[in-house]
């Protein structure tokens, strides 16, 4: 590619009339090519667009006018800051967008299921929420993205942090357009031609990228995918538009992943707990019949992953990230968790130190179970479930003894006294700053939410 334009060629903002030199080329693809360029010693992104694209999509100029007048839904988006043209009649010689430059430490979602990258779990789902997070703020301003797919999300693997970008995609909900979506990411409704893109059809493709996120592998391609022998526009019209199974329905069991196929969607699957796998069986079972009612909105996966990030725990035999599910805590009759062994090293696993935070009955929210790391922080959410999910500023902290390093403690780091009740009765008030030891029994007010520590 690297054919439209050259390096060291300047080309002007048209709103703000900077001049914007191209430095390097960066990729290319079927709308245009993507060249890192720079504003006043600033490096920034621009996307210069084909030609024949220009011509195809008709209403491109109107949507990044859009987008630079109404500004991104949130930082998580490398969104259209400034129209650029070259200099003369923007509109016969063609024209692209400014953004910011997406960092090096952001890879692309081939990067993780080509295992270029291997991320922790926690990474994952952090990644997942904010996903979700950054979808939900979109589609609250009335807009739909049109094209989730692998190529349109990056994420740091060392945090979960997440840029979502080629955001000149997004309309106005239900707008008509010529940007329909990706194979294999797209609505059954799509993939036959019963509606156009919508905030509905965004929900699925959703699902689909969070699925991969977490388990490496598509939901609809099982035992039905290996038997195809050609794979053909029929063919994936039938697996992913009019035939469509979830691998694991539970109704259904015509199109589970194979052995020797899928064994990363059998791996993964049962390391999930079973709130997790519910909603993905909603996902791709409901959500396949009524595109209206059925699918998974964006706040509940946000809620979810959120819930399932809370169930991170560390093997003590080998210290991998497993996950603790509350529904299977009496599994077996030694209490070891889901009656399984680690995955890893494969040493029984018991149920971790955990706090379960009850809320007053006008929060109308069930009650949250966090694991007790080393490293594991509360924030305003925890404590007051009305809260925003913010995670700069902690409320609370597991902390160490300094003179006794095994016993542990929970670290008030907020700005309000807690009051406590130690295990043995005796009433206690801990202020900013301090330690209550984790002891099971213990109960600490918090916010609207009342705590019991458990083994």
């Amino acid at each position: 590619m690297n054919q439209l334009l050259k390096l060291g060629q300047q080309i002007n903002g048209l709103s703000s009339g900077l001049t914007v030199q191209v430095d390097s080329f960066l990729g290319g693809g079927g709308q245009g090519e993507v060249y890192r360029a720079s504003v006043n010693g600033h490096a920034v992104a621009v996307k210069w667009f084909f030609p024949h694209y220009l011509k195809q999509d008709a209403r491109l100029r109107e949507r990044l006018e859009r987008a630079v007048r109404t500004g991104a839904p949130s930082d998580r988006f490398l969104w259209p800051l400034e129209l650029a043209a070259t200099p003369g009649d923007p509109r016969v010689a063609g024209f692209g967008y400014i953004m910011d430059l997406r960092e090096v430490r952001f890879k692309g979602m081939v990067d993780l299921v080509t295992r270029r990258v291997e991320p922790s779990f926690r990474a994952l789902v952090t990644a997942a929420f904010e996903l979700a997070h950054s979808y939900l703020q979109l589609h609250a301003r009335g807009f739909c993205y049109r094209d989730i797919s692998f190529g349109n999300v990056f994420f740091d693997p060392t945090n979960g942090e997440v840029r979502i970008c080629d955001n000149d995609n997004v309309d106005i909900d239900g707008q008509p357009g010529t940007i329909g979506g990706t194979a294999r990411f797209m609505a059954p409704e799509l993939v036959t031609g019963l509606a156009a893109p919508s905030t509905q059809t965004d929900l699925f493709s959703l699902a689909v990228l969070l699925f991969y996120l977490l388990l490496n592998h598509h939901p609809l391609e099982g035992a039905r995918e290996t038997a195809i022998r050609c794979f053909d526009l029929p063919a994936m019209t039938k697996l992913y538009g009019t035939e469509p199974v979830f691998i694991f329905d539970p109704l259904d069991d015509s199109n589970r992943p194979q052995p020797g196929f899928h064994d990363n969607a059998l791996a993964f699957w049962p390391l999930y707990p079973q709130f997790v796998r519910d909603l993905f069986i909603r996902a791709f079972t409901a959500g396949i019949r009524d595109s209206q009612q059925g699918r998974v909105r964006e706040s509940e996966w946000r809620a979810a992953m959120i819930r399932l990030r809370d169930t991170i725990f560390y093997c003590p035999q080998c210290g991998a990230e497993c996950f603790y599910d509350t529904a299977a805590l009496h599994a077996g009759p030694d209490q070891t968790l889901h009656g399984q062994p680690c995955w890893s090293c494969h040493a029984p696993l018991r149920p971790p130190l955990r706090i379960r935070i009850a809320y007053a009955p006008a929060a109308n929210t069930p009650p949250a179970v966090v694991v007790l790391n080393h490293d594991t922080a509360l924030f305003p959410h925890h404590t007051d479930p009305n809260r925003a999910y913010v995670f700069d500023a902690p409320v609370a902290e597991v902390s160490r003894h300094p003179q006794d390093p095994r016993v542990w403690g929970l670290k008030n780091v907020s700005a309000e006294a807690w009051n406590a009740v130690t295990a043995s009765g005796e009433m206690r008030s801990v202020d900013p700053g301090r330690s209550l030891t984790l002891a099971a029994g213990t109960r600490i007010q918090f916010g609207s939410g009342e705590c019991e520590v458990r083994f």
